[in-house]
Protein backbone atom coordinates (compact mmCIF):
# COMPACT_ATOMS: atom_id res chain seq x y z
CA UNK A 1 0.00 0.00 0.00
CA UNK A 2 1.55 3.32 -0.69
CA UNK A 3 0.31 6.79 -2.19
CA UNK A 4 -2.93 8.19 -0.94
CA UNK A 5 -3.98 5.81 0.89
CA UNK A 6 -1.08 6.35 3.44
CA UNK A 7 -2.30 9.36 4.55
CA UNK A 8 -5.84 7.65 4.64
CA UNK A 9 -4.57 4.93 7.09
CA UNK A 10 -2.77 7.33 9.13
CA UNK A 11 -6.15 9.29 9.60
CA UNK A 12 -8.10 6.39 10.41
CA UNK A 13 -5.78 5.06 13.24
CA UNK A 14 -4.30 8.27 14.81
CA UNK A 15 -6.21 11.24 13.70
CA UNK A 16 -9.00 10.49 16.49
CA UNK A 17 -6.38 10.21 19.08
CA UNK A 18 -6.81 13.59 21.59
CA UNK A 19 -6.15 12.42 25.20
CA UNK A 20 -2.07 14.22 24.95
CA UNK A 21 -3.33 17.65 23.04
CA UNK A 22 -3.59 19.47 26.26
CA UNK A 23 -0.49 18.66 27.91
CA UNK A 24 1.49 19.54 24.34
CA UNK A 25 -0.57 22.70 24.52
CA UNK A 26 0.57 23.23 27.77
CA UNK A 27 4.01 22.98 27.04
CA UNK A 28 3.85 25.07 24.25
CA UNK A 29 2.05 27.83 26.13
CA UNK A 30 5.34 27.53 28.27
CA UNK A 31 7.76 27.23 25.84
CA UNK A 32 6.76 29.64 23.40
CA UNK A 33 7.35 29.65 19.70
CA UNK A 34 8.53 28.04 17.40
CA UNK A 35 7.57 24.23 17.95
CA UNK A 36 8.77 20.90 16.03
CA UNK A 37 7.14 17.88 16.03
CA UNK A 38 8.84 15.13 15.26
CA UNK A 39 7.11 11.99 13.32
CA UNK A 40 4.15 14.98 12.43
CA UNK A 41 2.59 12.60 10.00
CA UNK A 42 -0.70 14.32 8.80
CA UNK A 43 -0.58 16.68 11.30
CA UNK A 44 -2.58 16.01 14.35
CA UNK A 45 -0.42 17.28 17.05
CA UNK A 46 1.22 20.29 14.27
CA UNK A 47 -2.27 21.49 13.43
CA UNK A 48 -3.66 21.54 16.72
CA UNK A 49 -1.19 24.08 18.21
CA UNK A 50 -1.14 25.91 15.08
CA UNK A 51 -4.94 26.70 15.32
CA UNK A 52 -4.15 28.09 18.31
CA UNK A 53 -1.42 30.60 16.89
CA UNK A 54 1.64 28.61 17.48
CA UNK A 55 4.18 28.07 14.71
CA UNK A 56 5.54 24.97 14.17
CA UNK A 57 7.87 23.19 12.12
CA UNK A 58 6.58 19.33 11.14
CA UNK A 59 9.11 16.45 10.72
CA UNK A 60 8.69 13.50 8.97
CA UNK A 61 10.25 11.24 6.26
CA UNK A 62 6.68 10.51 4.09
CA UNK A 63 6.21 13.12 1.47
CA UNK A 64 2.61 11.66 1.20
CA UNK A 65 2.07 12.82 4.74
CA UNK A 66 3.99 15.79 4.76
CA UNK A 67 1.86 16.74 1.25
CA UNK A 68 -1.59 16.65 3.34
CA UNK A 69 -0.04 18.33 6.10
CA UNK A 70 1.02 21.22 3.87
CA UNK A 71 -2.64 20.92 2.07
CA UNK A 72 -4.22 21.05 5.30
CA UNK A 73 -2.38 23.94 7.09
CA UNK A 74 -3.21 25.83 3.90
CA UNK A 75 -6.73 25.14 3.89
CA UNK A 76 -7.37 26.30 7.46
CA UNK A 77 -7.41 28.81 9.53
CA UNK A 78 -5.89 29.96 13.16
CA UNK A 79 -7.76 31.42 16.14
CA UNK A 80 -5.44 33.29 17.19
CA UNK A 81 -6.61 35.74 20.32
CA UNK A 82 -10.12 35.69 20.34
CA UNK A 83 -10.94 36.21 16.62
CA UNK A 84 -10.49 33.93 13.39
CA UNK A 85 -7.31 34.86 10.74
CA UNK A 86 -7.56 34.23 6.92
CA UNK A 87 -3.74 33.68 6.81
CA UNK A 88 -2.64 29.68 6.52
CA UNK A 89 -1.75 28.09 9.79
CA UNK A 90 2.19 28.62 10.69
CA UNK A 91 2.96 25.08 9.90
CA UNK A 92 6.04 24.54 8.04
CA UNK A 93 6.78 20.98 6.69
CA UNK A 94 10.02 19.60 7.04
CA UNK A 95 10.89 16.20 4.79
CA UNK A 96 13.92 14.41 6.36
CA UNK A 97 15.15 11.67 8.74
CA UNK A 98 14.72 12.15 12.47
CA UNK A 99 18.47 11.45 12.86
CA UNK A 100 19.78 13.67 10.08
CA UNK A 101 17.96 17.01 10.25
CA UNK A 102 18.34 21.19 10.10
CA UNK A 103 16.45 23.51 10.48
CA UNK A 104 15.78 27.13 9.62
CA UNK A 105 16.42 28.51 13.03
CA UNK A 106 16.22 26.69 16.67
CA UNK A 107 12.93 26.02 18.01
CA UNK A 108 11.77 26.33 22.06
CA UNK A 109 9.96 23.01 22.06
CA UNK A 110 10.31 19.46 20.34
CA UNK A 111 7.36 17.08 20.53
CA UNK A 112 7.46 13.32 20.30
CA UNK A 113 3.87 12.00 20.51
CA UNK A 114 2.59 8.41 20.08
CA UNK A 115 5.96 6.49 21.26
CA UNK A 116 7.71 7.98 17.98
CA UNK A 117 10.91 7.20 19.62
CA UNK A 118 10.07 4.23 20.37
CA UNK A 119 9.88 3.69 16.05
CA UNK A 120 13.35 4.67 15.75
CA UNK A 121 15.62 1.18 15.39
CA UNK A 122 18.22 0.79 18.32
CA UNK A 123 21.13 2.71 16.47
CA UNK A 124 19.85 5.86 15.58
CA UNK A 125 18.07 6.78 18.45
CA UNK A 126 21.34 8.64 19.80
CA UNK A 127 21.69 10.40 16.45
CA UNK A 128 17.83 11.69 16.90
CA UNK A 129 18.40 12.97 20.34
CA UNK A 130 21.50 15.05 19.03
CA UNK A 131 19.72 16.32 16.47
CA UNK A 132 16.95 17.55 18.66
CA UNK A 133 19.55 19.06 21.20
CA UNK A 134 21.52 20.79 17.90
CA UNK A 135 18.02 21.92 16.71
CA UNK A 136 16.69 23.61 20.17
CA UNK A 137 17.72 26.99 21.70
CA UNK A 138 19.89 26.47 24.80
CA UNK A 139 17.40 25.51 28.05
CA UNK A 140 14.89 24.28 25.16
CA UNK A 141 13.16 21.68 25.85
CA UNK A 142 12.37 18.04 24.46
CA UNK A 143 9.11 16.09 25.89
CA UNK A 144 8.71 12.60 24.43
CA UNK A 145 5.83 10.35 25.04
CA UNK A 146 6.91 6.47 25.68
CA UNK A 147 4.80 3.23 26.77
CA UNK A 148 7.20 1.59 28.52
CA UNK A 149 5.03 -1.32 28.89
CA UNK A 150 1.81 -2.79 27.94
CA UNK A 151 -0.82 -3.06 31.14
CA UNK A 152 -2.15 -6.59 31.97
CA UNK A 153 -5.26 -7.32 31.55
CA UNK A 154 -7.65 -9.97 33.18
CA UNK A 155 -10.26 -10.31 30.28
CA UNK A 156 -9.59 -10.34 26.30
CA UNK A 157 -9.75 -6.92 25.16
CA UNK A 158 -12.86 -6.31 22.58
CA UNK A 159 -11.59 -2.65 20.93
CA UNK A 160 -14.30 -1.40 18.52
CA UNK A 161 -12.40 -0.59 15.32
CA UNK A 162 -11.27 3.03 13.75
CA UNK A 163 -13.69 3.41 10.90
CA UNK A 164 -13.71 5.85 8.48
CA UNK A 165 -15.35 7.18 5.07
CA UNK A 166 -14.46 9.07 2.43
CA UNK A 167 -15.63 9.45 -1.02
CA UNK A 168 -17.80 6.44 -0.69
CA UNK A 169 -15.03 4.10 0.50
CA UNK A 170 -14.88 3.01 4.08
CA UNK A 171 -11.69 1.97 5.92
CA UNK A 172 -11.68 0.32 8.95
CA UNK A 173 -8.87 -0.76 10.99
CA UNK A 174 -9.16 -2.88 14.08
CA UNK A 175 -6.58 -3.81 16.67
CA UNK A 176 -6.10 -7.42 16.83
CA UNK A 177 -3.40 -8.34 18.93
CA UNK A 178 -0.64 -6.31 21.43
CA UNK A 179 2.28 -8.43 23.03
CA UNK A 180 5.03 -8.05 24.19
CA UNK A 181 8.09 -9.86 23.00
CA UNK A 182 12.17 -9.36 22.88
CA UNK A 183 12.19 -6.32 24.18
CA UNK A 184 9.54 -5.07 21.78
CA UNK A 185 5.85 -3.92 21.67
CA UNK A 186 3.87 -5.38 18.60
CA UNK A 187 0.75 -4.49 17.64
CA UNK A 188 -1.67 -5.58 14.93
CA UNK A 189 -3.65 -4.28 13.03
CA UNK A 190 -6.54 -5.94 10.52
CA UNK A 191 -7.24 -3.24 7.63
CA UNK A 192 -10.79 -3.69 5.90
CA UNK A 193 -11.59 -1.27 3.08
CA UNK A 194 -15.29 -1.43 1.40
CA UNK A 195 -15.39 -0.08 -1.90
CA UNK A 196 -19.15 2.13 -2.98
CA UNK A 197 -19.94 -0.95 -4.61
CA UNK A 198 -19.22 -3.49 -1.80
CA UNK A 199 -16.68 -5.15 -2.78
CA UNK A 200 -14.24 -5.56 0.57
CA UNK A 201 -10.67 -6.10 0.44
CA UNK A 202 -8.57 -6.83 3.62
CA UNK A 203 -4.56 -6.73 4.90
CA UNK A 204 -2.98 -7.28 8.08
CA UNK A 205 -0.91 -4.57 9.08
CA UNK A 206 1.88 -4.71 12.05
CA UNK A 207 3.86 -1.97 13.79
CA UNK A 208 6.60 -2.65 16.36
CA UNK A 209 7.74 -0.06 19.30
CA UNK A 210 11.34 -0.93 21.13
CA UNK A 211 10.97 -1.16 24.82
CA UNK A 212 12.88 0.96 26.59
CA UNK A 213 12.42 2.54 30.21
CA UNK A 214 11.83 6.20 30.86
CA UNK A 215 15.23 5.89 33.07
CA UNK A 216 16.86 4.14 30.01
CA UNK A 217 16.02 7.09 27.68
CA UNK A 218 16.62 9.67 30.23
CA UNK A 219 20.77 7.91 30.42
CA UNK A 220 20.83 8.30 26.41
CA UNK A 221 19.68 11.86 25.97
CA UNK A 222 22.34 12.75 28.54
CA UNK A 223 24.60 11.48 26.26
CA UNK A 224 23.45 14.18 23.69
CA UNK A 225 23.54 17.04 25.69
CA UNK A 226 20.20 16.82 27.87
CA UNK A 227 19.40 17.41 31.68
CA UNK A 228 16.49 15.64 33.41
CA UNK A 229 13.14 18.66 33.41
CA UNK A 230 10.54 16.03 35.38
CA UNK A 231 8.10 13.48 33.87
CA UNK A 232 4.83 13.75 33.07
CA UNK A 233 1.76 11.41 32.73
CA UNK A 234 -1.22 10.73 29.50
CA UNK A 235 -4.12 9.03 30.85
CA UNK A 236 -5.13 5.74 29.30
CA UNK A 237 -8.43 6.19 27.56
CA UNK A 238 -10.99 3.41 26.40
CA UNK A 239 -9.02 2.68 23.30
CA UNK A 240 -5.42 3.90 24.27
CA UNK A 241 -2.68 2.44 26.58
CA UNK A 242 -1.60 5.71 29.29
CA UNK A 243 2.25 7.29 28.22
CA UNK A 244 5.15 8.55 30.63
CA UNK A 245 6.54 11.60 29.12
CA UNK A 246 10.04 12.52 29.28
CA UNK A 247 10.89 15.72 29.93
CA UNK A 248 14.43 16.79 28.70
CA UNK A 249 16.37 20.38 28.60
CA UNK A 250 18.93 21.13 26.54
CA UNK A 251 21.82 22.62 28.35
CA UNK A 252 22.81 26.19 27.82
Amino acid sequence: MSGAADAIWHDVECGSYDADLKLWEELAERAGDPVLELGCGTGRVALHLARRGHRVYGLDRDPVLLAALAKRASDSQHSGVGQESAAPLGVEPVRAEAGAFELPEPVALALAPMQFLQLLPSPQLLPCLRCVAAALQPGGLLAAAIVESLPRVDEPLTPLPDVREIDGWVYSSLPVAAATAEERIVLRRLRQTVSPDGELREEDDEIQLRTFSAEALEGEAGQAGFALAGRRVIAETDAHVGSTVVLLKRGA
